[in-house]
Order: structure tokens, then C-alpha cells, then sequence
């Protein structure tokens, strides 16, 4: 799997100029995903843990644009990293909103870790699911169209935590508790 490194993140972070607080939130995300990979890796060592971390980083590579064009920015985040030659990286970017599946029986996936990380980091601290729900409901459940998606979105989500932490050795509350918050000051 070609993989941007972390300084080619970065590179590309400033490149795009995403706004100081996405990256700051960005950054933790990586953390907790990182955090996860440490304890599933054990459990499935086939998870990239350098594509988890690359595609945290660029989660939100184009969400600062996408205050002005509208666009989707879990979408056209993942088509700009395909058509940088990171097609894999832009297929768990793309995913990190809403997977395409949810299963049980499959193994853990990097699009898994990946889109359950930013669901777990309000800015930049680790929350609840409850606390982080409730904050995606105010700032985009106003418009009638988002609600059922929201709802659906995070019956899923609730799901993923199940299934992710029956294979960890600590609770979901606990999970804030073993993320280091690395924000360099600018």
C-alpha cells in the first residue's frame, strides 16, 4: 500500500492550508487512532498502522475549503489523495464519516479505526460517543434531510465501539485516559 509519510502529510496539511484548529483536531485523531492500532494490532497484526495514521492526519485535508465550495469534504478529501497515487488513503479518508459497511464477523479495518477515532475527538479532546453525538447534532442536525442521517450514522457508530472494544482491554471510557495530546505550539 503506498503511504504518505508523516512529514508528507504535513507538507500537504500546509499545502492545503487547513485552518490551525482542524489540524490541532487532525492531530489527536492520528493519536487515538494510534492508540487503538497499539492494542488491535496485537489481535490483528494485518492492520497498516501507518495508513491508519497518514489517513487521521488527512481526514479533514479538504474540509477548510470546504466552508466556501460546500463540497463533501470526506469525498473530495479522499478523491484528491487517490489522485495523488494514494488510492487507499483516499478510500479510508473517504470513509471516515460513514463506512460503506458495517459488519461483525470481519476483521478490524483501518477505515474502522480511522472513522471511529474522529468520532471519539471533540477539537481536540477525547470524548464520549454521548458528548461528540450531541455536538454533530447541534452543529449539523438542524436541517431536517441531516437528522435521520445522523441517527443512522451513529446507531452504526454505537455498533463500531461494541465490536471494537470487545477485542480491547479497556473500556470505551477509558480510551482518553491512554491518548497522549501532542499539539505543538505554532
Amino acid at each position: 500500500m503506498n503511504t504518505p509519510t508523516k512529514e508528507e502529510c504535513f507538507r500537504l496539511i500546509h499545502k492545503m492550508n487547513m485552518m490551525d484548529h482542524i489540524i490541532d483536531h487532525s492531530i489527536i485523531v492520528s493519536n487515538v487512532a494510534l492508540c487503538l492500532c497499539r492494542f488491535l494490532g496485537k489481535k490483528f497484526p494485518d492492520i497498516n498502522i501507518q495508513a491508519v495514521c497518514s489517513a487521521a492526519l488527512l481526514h479533514d485535508i479538504t474540509k477548510t475549503r470546504s466552508f466556501s465550495t460546500g463540497e463533501i469534504h470526506s469525498d473530495t478529501g479522499g478523491l484528491l489523495l487517490k489522485a495523488m497515487g494514494y488510492p487507499e488513503i483516499g478510500n479510508i479518508i473517504r470513509q471516515h464519516v460513514t463506512l460503506d459497511i458495517y459488519t461483525d464477523g470481519s476483521p478490524i479495518s483501518e477505515q474502522e479505526i480511522v472513522n471511529y477515532a474522529d468520532k471519539r475527538v471533540l477539537h481536540t479532546q477525547v470524548v464520549s460517543l454521548e458528548k461528540r453525538l450531541e455536538y454533530i447534532r447541534v452543529k449539523y442536525g438542524t436541517k431536517p434531510e441531516f437528522k435521520h442521517r445522523i441517527q443512522s450514522m451513529w446507531e452504526a457508530t454505537l455498533h463500531l465501539e461494541r465490536k471494537l472494544f470487545q477485542q480491547l482491554p479497556f473500556k470505551p471510557s477509558q480510551l482518553s485516559d491512554l491518548v497522549l495530546p501532542t499539539i505543538k505550539k505554532r
